[in-house]
């Protein structure tokens, strides 16, 4: 398993809580993606003696009072081509409710990846603010930003990004492993491992632990990565498209997954689709078109 984690941290991986190299992987690369951060990975071997201070973040109670668990303040995002600046989002302001089931829906090219790549902190605004349980959090450092995506918030990609030469219980188990670092990790893997379990249990996937990616249907590597975005138990969850990629009976059957969770765990969801079915199950829809909020 040792070369195993070395393998997560030869990936650099996204969806565990990075911002480097796989960004490409992950679409975000061909937007100008932020590439100056160090991976997670790298944070958590770095020397333990200078931990980086991390903002405190609101718990439930304490939120309450607040204006909503993640916040947009008039984001503004644009990419160059050439010589030429292309502007996506022009002044995107809204908040996301603890426990609400949200849709950003648009066209393609009106901006809603982008929107949630800055609510998750894997590029950055040109202008504006993302705010999370009371704490800005666009400008945090680098590795804040990793802990921060690897201990707070799951993300859920159209292409899964799963690891090819990891199992299917490997591959959910590996934010743990970039979380904890090798040693840590080891000492509690019965208790990861017991996790994973139950949550590809959860998701119909006790079945196809030793499985690799190759050998899994479209649904089934969502699913997987649904239950990878779960280990860390976030309390947000993002999901880009994750529909996308699939027929339209196996899109439902996700759907549905992820409203029993928004339901039975309150866990917060933010979904990017295109598809105003996929978005009318939301609790509440922000419309985007031309870069800004059409209607909610």
């Amino acid at each position: 398993m040792s070369r195993k984690i070395k393998h997560v941290s030869a990936h650099r991986s996204a969806v565990a809580g990075t911002t480097s190299v796989s960004l490409a992987a992950a679409g975000t690369a061909a937007h100008g993606a932020r590439a100056d951060a160090p991976s997670a990975v790298e944070a958590a071997a770095a020397d333990t003696s200078s931990p980086v201070k991390r903002p405190h973040f609101l718990d439930a109670a304490e939120r309450s009072d607040q204006s909503g668990q993640l916040r947009a303040i008039n984001l503004y995002k644009s990419y160059r081509k050439a010589a030429v600046e292309v502007p996506v989002l022009r002044g995107v302001s809204f908040k996301v409710r603890a426990g609400e089931l949200l849709a950003i829906a648009g066209q393609s090219g009106s901006g809603k990846s982008t929107l949630l790549h800055l609510l998750g902190t894997l590029d950055a605004p040109d202008k504006g603010e993302v705010h999370y349980a009371g704490q800005r959090i666009d400008d945090l450092p680098a590795r804040a930003r990793d802990h921060l995506r690897n201990r707070r918030f799951g993300m859920i990609f159209q292409f899964y990004h799963l690891l090819p030469e990891l199992t299917t219980l490997e591959n959910v188990l590996s934010p743990l492993m970039i979380a904890h670092g090798a040693w840590s990790y080891f000492r509690h893997r019965s208790e990861h491992r017991a996790r994973a379990e139950q949550l590809l249990e959860m998701v119909g996937l006790s079945h196809r632990l030793k499985h690799r990616p190759r050998e899994l249907s479209g649904g089934e590597m969502q699913r997987a990565a649904i239950a990878r975005a779960l280990i860390a138990q976030p309390d947000l969850l993002l999901a880009d498209e994750p529909t996308g990629n699939l027929d339209q009976a196996t899109g439902r059957d996700i759907i549905q997954l992820l409203r029993t969770l928004n339901r039975q765990q309150n866990l917060t969801i933010v979904m990017v689709t295109h598809d105003r079915a996929i978005a009318d199950q939301a609790d509440r829809i922000v419309r985007l078109a031309g870069g800004r909020i059409e209607g909610e």
